[in-house]
């Protein structure tokens, strides 16, 4: 089946919102979040990042906002921070002249009920002199750039700034480091009490790629 094309000029032209909606990635209907409350819309934020032009465009925005910084690396939180730490690394190493590198924090096993937590493996090299900088795709709750903060600060260098795609948030996270969003997106949603889709009978889905999102 033969995907969506897109014009490189319309791609730099268009709103964070208006690349997830002509990727598919903002879904209309009824949807169970994970925290129990229900919205009539949804970001899936890996149907945007398929396509390799969008992630490009995405890519290059976040590594303008990044650039100010200097980094030498970029790390991302597994699934969806892999591909843009390696994508805004790759535009980062074309702005500044010379090689950055994108890795990335996996979850650790959580012990006796503690909170699990992030950690990098894979035996990549962490200089204490290494400029960090952390890429994430949506912020809501902010635990898994948190997450991977402290995994880095764990391996030696405190990180600089963090950046994502789509800033979600309620308020201050207190991330201690500077953060940069593309774009915010509002999707309301309701406790399942007061929910009129629901009573409209509208079939309720439970998105994302290991249950609701």
């Amino acid at each position: 089946m033969a995907g969506p094309s897109f014009d490189p000029s319309a791609l730099a032209a268009a709103s964070v919102e208006e690349l997830f909606a002509r990727s598919g990635a903002l879904r209309v209907g009824h949807f169970l979040l994970k925290s129990g409350r229900h919205s009539g819309r949804y970001l899936e934020k890996f149907l945007v990042l398929q396509y390799p032009s969008v992630a490009s465009e995405l890519g290059r925005r976040m590594a303008g906002e990044l650039s100010r910084y200097d980094p030498t690396l970029v790390v991302g939180p597994t699934t969806g921070g892999v591909l843009l730490a390696f994508e805004v690394a790759r535009q980062l190493t074309s702005l500044l002249g010379r090689e950055v590198r994108g890795i990335f924090a996996e979850p650790l096993a959580a012990a006796h009920g503690s909170p699990a937590g992030r950690t990098l493996r894979r035996g990549w090299p962490m200089a204490g002199e290494e400029r960090v900088v952390v890429v994430d795709d949506i912020l809501t709750t902010g635990a898994s750039v948190l997450e991977t903060i402290e995994a880095i600060r764990v391996a030696g260098p405190a990180p600089m700034a963090a950046s994502v795609i789509v800033d979600r948030s309620s308020g201050p996270l207190g991330l201690g480091i500077p953060m940069h969003a593309l774009g915010r997106i509002e999707i309301p949603s309701w406790p399942a009490g007061e929910c009129e889709l629901c009573r409209a009978a509208v079939p309720l889905e439970k998105p994302g790629s290991s249950g609701p999102a």
